[in-house]
């Protein structure tokens, strides 16, 4: 949460503020996504594809719950939502604010969520780049994640479901998402490469790496990963790149 004098702000009020700021200010630019009729089934397609940048899908990156992602990288879109909806914000609203975020992307950004919905105060989250998709694709997964996101109230990302694998908590967690790991079939290309790191890539390393990595980075996984999960997949990652 964050206080403002005598005022809370919770995820929910955040959200709603920003959609308003947004659209009131004219932020963004090109067609309004409502204006261009988006395919909400090529939008749910095209969420759990990489994008044509190279970038991790966006599923790897977010939780949403309709989607079936649970990624932690990014804000957790049902939480961002959530409260939008109970207020009675229109599904064209939170269509052209997510169509703003695909195209502009953000700087250093964090999440707000309340202590009841599971994490107190603020979470550092990586920055998102601008333009993952564009044209109609990007309307078209606006329109999907708009249509879905929040619908069910808040989520939690479950990450004790993953187990104790070090290569399904790997894939899982998001972390095939932002990095290139062979033994893991993974390319992604918004973190370092860890085959080429393999040499510096000891047990020790990659716990100190997922648990308290450098801000603003990569998010930190303490907390979301128990103790038992941050050993296996750091044994995972730590036995198997370079080869």
């Amino acid at each position: 949460m964050r206080r403002t004098g005598r005022v809370t702000i919770g995820g929910a009020g955040l959200a709603a503020i920003a959609a308003v700021v947004l659209l009131a200010s004219g932020c963004g630019y090109g067609a309004l996504a409502t204006n261009s009729h988006p395919d909400l089934t090529n939008g749910q397609k095209l969420f759990s594809t990489p994008s044509p940048t190279g970038q991790p899908a966006c599923a790897s990156c977010h939780t949403l719950q309709a989607a079936g992602s649970s990624g932690t990288i990014g804000p957790n879109l049902d939480n961002a939502f959530a409260g939008s909806r109970a207020l009675g914000y229109s599904q064209s609203t939170i269509e052209n604010l997510v169509l703003d975020q695909i195209r502009l992307g953000s700087g250093p950004i964090a999440t707000y969520t309340n202590a009841e919905h599971g994490v107190k105060g603020l979470t550092s989250q990586t920055p998102m780049p601008s333009n993952l998709w564009t044209g109609q694709d990007a309307i078209d997964i606006a329109g999907y994640v708009a249509s879905v996101a929040g619908i069910g109230g808040y989520t939690s990302t479950n990450l004790a479901s993953l187990g104790l694998n070090g290569a399904t908590i790997f894939k899982g967690a998001g972390c095939a998402g932002c990095h290139t790991l062979k033994a893991a079939g993974s390319t992604g290309t918004v973190g370092p490469n860890l085959d080429q790191l393999a040499a510096k890539l000891t047990l020790a390393v990659v716990v100190q790496q997922v648990t308290s990595p450098p801000p603003g980075l990569m998010p930190s996984f303490q907390g979301k990963l128990s103790t038992a999960q941050i050993q296996a997949v750091a044994q995972y990652v730590s036995s198997v790149a370079g080869k």
